[in-house]
């Protein structure tokens, strides 16, 4: 059994900043991806930015020099630094983990979520 957890969000003003986490734990033989989505009310769920691990990243366009996603490979954890927050970055932001387990491959496990609220 693999659980994602994620923490960090909250309410902030246009232009602040958050630091997302996401742990993972359980029967985890390796993380090809770790990786954080958002969905907006009424929007279908985007990706945001995810890191292999070997530290290779990938943006969204429009989060491009703003976010950073950053992985500690030991404790099975990944960040996502957010600068510039606007009001189009509300959303929940949902952490996805690729796993490879002892008995799978590669299946991908999702948290439940942390809501991310930018307004003034």
């Amino acid at each position: 059994q693999v659980q994602v957890v994620e923490s960090g969000g909250g309410l902030v003003q246009p232009g602040g900043s958050l630091r997302l986490s996401c742990a993972a734990s359980g029967t985890i033989f390796s993380i090809h991806v770790m990786g954080w989505y958002r969905q907006a009310p009424g929007k279908q769920r985007e990706l945001v930015a995810d890191i292999t691990s070997d530290g290779r990243t990938n943006y969204q366009d429009s989060v491009k020099g703003r976010f950073t996603i950053s992985r500690d490979n030991a404790n099975k954890t990944v960040y996502l630094r957010m600068n510039s927050l606007k009001s189009e970055d509300t959303a929940v932001y949902y952490c996805n983990a690729r796993v490879e387990t002892p008995f799978t491959y590669e299946m991908d496990y999702w948290g439940k979520g942390t809501l991310v609220t930018v307004s003034s």
